[in-house]
């Protein structure tokens, strides 16, 4: 176990954590607003996705990342527009937009690039490894700021425990839950492309590969509070980094390696403990999941 405990450990636990961080985040503006949003993974596909796609086109990260967060916003304001306009369910449209993006960017993809397992690969030059990282950390105090030291904040969690309370003090409920959905998917989208223009050099099919799940249940183990989600985020991208070490390393008793397959489940098994175990001493805000119609 000493071989595990390395200093590339730790920068390989920063770096795994920073997707779920970005994505955890902004699960936490939409659910505080009281909107459920399990469609964290399917705008982490989206983003990931344009920002490789775009920085291909247009020989620029930077505009990758700029047009991720606007695939990211549009695909929020889908969800947004279906569970507070129309009331749908929301763990039906989340997990219909996840449908949806498992599939949709394979056929952009194939229909752009003649390949619907990858887009083209992107120079070195043209990737952001450490912005993201640097963000995704800097997004931490800013978020714990947002939500406890301005009216927007005060707004946004009192729309989320009493969305009648804040509606008769003249707080528009529709209003901040728009905004809550809508940075949900500009930060997920952030984290899916820190995937494909940050760890990776191109886009794969399903490249998220449950990231936005791990991301709910950090933010479900945080009690959606941002300093405690990204110690969960943290938990989680350590388990994904010792699992990575773990290859060839740790052997069974016969001598022989552990099948890598069951290493790599490791982190997903984790994360069912973690909702089984802790998700009754987590209190959601109040209204999460309800859908407010106004009183006339």
């Amino acid at each position: 176990m000493a071989e595990l405990l390395t200093i590339s450990l730790v920068f390989s636990t920063v770096r795994l954590s920073t997707p779920l961080i970005l994505a955890a985040l902004g699960g936490m503006f939409s659910e505080r607003s009281g909107v459920i949003n399990i469609a964290l993974e399917g705008m982490m596909l989206v983003g990931a996705f344009t920002a490789a796609a775009m920085t291909y086109a247009s020989g620029s990260p930077w505009i990758g990342l700029a047009a991720a967060i606007g695939a990211g916003v549009l695909v929020a304001l889908i969800h947004a527009v279906a569970c507070i306009r129309y009331k749908s369910d929301q763990v039906v449209v989340g997990t219909a937009i996840n449908i949806l993006m498992i599939g949709l960017p394979g056929f952009l993809s194939g229909a752009f690039f003649l390949s619907s397992g990858s887009t083209p690969q992107i120079p070195i030059g043209q990737l952001i490894p450490r912005a993201p990282i640097v963000m995704a950390f800097a997004f931490v105090p800013l978020a714990w700021y947002l939500l406890y030291r301005t009216p927007f904040g005060l707004r946004l969690r009192a729309v989320g425990e009493n969305p009648e309370a804040a509606d008769a003090a003249g707080v528009s409920v529709a209003a901040m839950q728009y905004s809550g959905v809508l940075l949900s998917g500009a930060l997920a989208a952030i984290g899916g492309a820190y995937l494909s223009i940050g760890q990776s050099s191109l886009f794969t099919r399903n490249m998220t590969s449950g990231r936005g799940f791990i991301a709910l249940a950090a933010l479900i183990f945080g009690k959606w509070r941002p300093l405690q989600t990204l110690s969960a985020c943290l938990f989680f991208g350590l388990t994904e980094a010792i699992t990575i070490q773990m290859q060839g390393v740790v052997k069974l008793p016969s001598g022989e390696d552990i099948p890598v397959q069951f290493i790599q489940m490791v982190p997903y098994v984790l994360t069912i403990v973690v909702l089984a175990g802790f998700i009754g001493h987590s209190r959601p805000p109040r209204a999460l999941g309800r859908a407010y119609e106004k009183e006339r």
